[in-house]
């Protein structure tokens, strides 16, 4: 089990890039739109949202390095993206080359998406799954603390602070791409392609205790058809699922949030210097918030912590919109977006990338975690893209409404379509999920 955790740890890395490449560009928001004199809509939708539109193509074509070439080299590619976009970010001396750079970035978040989650939910044994891939969701607030922290200490060395915001980035993606060359193929990956030898090995460093053979059968079984594509009839339930739950991630607003922390706080009435620190105390309750959504998930379950953080997102959301409204100044709007940062924290954000990578079946994963991650990135690109002028047009209280309207409909996904995944096989799952209709359905009934 030791080895298991190093090798999730590892693949999971990939999150903290994820993080720290989403977050880091905040600290430098106001001064490139300043520096390169861009209007609202440029600057949102080119400087700002690129790494964004990046990752929706790394989301879209990541399934296929990750099914072709295997999830362990598809994490080795996305170390060197995260470390050509940090250098080329930094050095840039106009927008769109900075955005390029960005761009690159985006792929590597966008492939993460799919190759992280798939490779560790592969390895793990399923009462474990739950939290060992929540790791990789751990990695991504871990990151996105640590980019505050470097945003706010290196605010101060002068007027190229920004370059050194986002070159420092480089360090972490060196580092991480070199620990990734040590760990172990997928043994799913390997037995999908007939690499019944190398398979074997791996499943004797897992399952020491079990025998190899009898795991490759249970892994490949005879109801497993390659051939199939994830858009046939049959797997529109767990396409559903995956739709919802990532469509419902972004419409509670958490990444034009994000990325545009620091203008909120201002937008609230605080000064760029507590705005900044207020961005700390954000990834602070982000991380403790994710520790605990990985602690009870495999015990209290997906729903469960679903229902948690909807109300959460309800009410928080509500009252940062009152707070616009009513002009309610000074400290209440950091603290109900840090309300807000905790549901996030133990309710989607502990869930999301856990419940995409269970289920579809073992032949599809790639796939099935490409369509999810887009649909999620796609709206991440989106929706962060219009945040400067749609604060301008209509006013942040109207923008916050309407996010928490969003979150009811998301209560009513949680309490009467999602299914719970504790527990069960991947293999389990996976055929749970693509029986017949009226099959499927009574299995979502005896999982409400």
């Amino acid at each position: 089990m030791k080895k298991i955790w190093i090798w999730s740890i590892t693949a999971a890395l990939a999150g903290f890039l994820f993080g720290f490449d989403t977050v880091v560009i905040s600290g430098a928001d106001q001064t490139l739109q300043t520096l390169w004199d861009s209007s609202d809509v440029f600057h949102g939708t080119v400087v700002m949202a690129m790494a964004l539109w990046g990752t929706v193509v790394g989301a879209l074509l990541g399934g296929i390095p990750t099914k072709k070439f295997g999830r362990k080299n598809t994490l080795i590619a996305i170390g060197l993206l995260y470390t050509i976009s940090a250098f080329g970010s930094a050095l840039a001396n106009e927008p769109l080359v900075f955005s390029f750079f960005r761009f690159i970035g985006g792929l590597g978040v966008g492939a993460s998406t799919i190759a992280a989650p798939a490779y560790i939910s592969e390895i793990a044994p399923a009462k474990d799954r739950g939290k060992l891939v929540g790791l990789y969701q751990f990695n991504i607030v871990f990151g996105i603390l640590a980019a505050f922290m470097s945003n706010y200490f290196l605010s101060g060395v002068g007027e190229n602070a920004w370059r050194w915001m986002l070159g420092v980035e480089a360090i972490p993606a060196i580092l991480y791409t070199v620990f990734t060359l040590g760990i172990p193929k997928s043994p799913r990956w390997l037995i999908s392609r007939s690499k019944t030898r190398e398979a074997k090995e791996v499943l004797q460093l897992i399952y020491p205790e079990k025998d190899p053979e009898i795991l490759m059968l249970e892994i490949n079984s005879p109801k497993t058809e390659k051939a199939e594509n994830i858009f046939i009839g049959k797997y529109k339930t767990p396409l559903m699922l995956a739709f919802l739950i990532a469509f419902f991630n972004q419409m509670s607003g958490i990444n034009a949030f994000l990325y545009y922390a620091p203008r909120i706080f201002e937008e609230a009435g605080l000064e760029e210097n507590t705005s900044l620190l207020s961005s700390i105390g954000i990834g602070l309750v982000n991380l403790i918030f994710t520790l605990l959504g990985i602690y009870l998930i495999d015990r209290v379950g997906r729903k469960k912590l679903m229902y948690a953080g909807s109300i959460g997102y309800i009410i928080s959301l509500g009252l940062v919109a009152a707070a616009f409204f009513l002009d309610w100044q000074g400290m209440s709007v950091p603290i109900f977006l840090f309300l807000f940062i905790a549901a996030h924290a133990v309710g989607q954000g502990a869930v999301i990338w856990v419940f995409i990578s269970e289920i579809f079946p073992n032949h599809l994963r790639g796939e099935g975690q490409s369509f999810g991650s887009s649909v999620h990135w796609i709206l991440a690109a989106l929706i962060p893209s219009f945040v400067p002028y749609l604060f301008t047009a209509i006013g942040a209280g109207y923008v916050f409404l309407f996010f928490a309207l969003m979150m009811l409909l998301q209560l009513l996904f949680v309490a009467f379509l999602m299914p719970e995944t504790k527990g069960k096989s991947l293999e389990e799952l996976g055929e749970e999920l693509s029986f017949s209709n009226k099959t499927k359905l009574n299995i979502l009934k005896s999982n409400n």
